[in-house]
């Protein structure tokens, strides 16, 4: 069963103001964390970061698209990692265990109002992945600080918009969906036009073609030598 987190009390470092079984999930999180620095990734995932794995310690930022942000939470996920999504009262669970989420492993701070740095500074001592979806412009002074934080515990960090000095930045520029034929059916996959910008070599500046899913659920590379038959409907940019 998912819980979400309401609020982090900030006149305590460590306590969350939640009920008992998510201060329970909070401390089970607290107990398996670990400063490991590579962290489980899904192939198409790697494809994206010129094919290296996504890192603890790190902030990737996405824009455009939720189920990037997912895609990104699944390979860690899968292999047993806690995670949590701060400041996004619409983030779909359901969604995200379609894509390889365990919402057994998943907390939610859906509204931390104006704490929210504070929420998740404290979810990453806990927690192997941290989204947050920032109220306003994070400042410098902020980013480097939580990166001291995230490099420590090895936990990752990923904003949903702009942020300071992130590893790489992935933002979803234009989607082609799938699925409609002559006015019925249902959308059944999209085709994602991902930009993706980093630091250094490690990420070269590129746009990638990412099924966001295929067809048969799964995420992977357009170019992975699978064809698609269903119908294309609409191409769209996002804005």
């Amino acid at each position: 069963m998912l819980t979400a987190l309401p609020t982090l009390d900030t006149a305590r470092s460590r306590a969350v103001s939640a009920p008992r079984t998510t201060e329970t999930r909070v401390q089970q999180a607290l107990d398996t964390a670990g400063a490991e620095r590579s962290l489980p990734t899904l192939p198409a995932v790697s494809e994206l970061l010129s094919g290296a794995p996504l890192r603890g310690g790190a902030v990737y930022s996405v824009r455009g698209s939720s189920a990037l942000v997912m895609a990104m939470m699944a390979g860690p996920s899968a292999e047993g990692a806690w995670c949590g999504v701060v400041g996004m009262p619409s983030f779909g669970a359901e969604a995200a265990r379609a894509l390889g989420v365990d919402l057994e492993r998943l907390v939610l701070v859906p509204d931390p109002q104006h704490d929210w740095l504070s929420v998740v500074a404290a979810l990453v001592d806990a927690l192997t992945v941290v989204v947050v979806r920032p109220p306003g412009e994070v400042t410098s002074g902020e980013a480097s600080r939580l990166s001291a934080r995230l490099r420590t515990r090895g936990a990752m960090l990923i904003a949903v918009g702009s942020w300071p000095g992130s590893e790489a930045r992935l933002e979803v520029q234009a989607n082609t969906w799938s699925g409609l034929g002559a006015g019925e059916g249902h959308l059944t996959a999209r085709q994602a036009t991902i930009a993706v910008t980093g630091r250094g070599a490690a990420v070269r500046p590129r746009r990638h073609q990412l099924w966001l899913p295929a067809l048969d659920g799964t995420i992977r590379s357009v170019d992975d030598g699978v064809v698609d038959d269903s119908t294309r409907w609409l191409q769209e940019a996002v804005g």
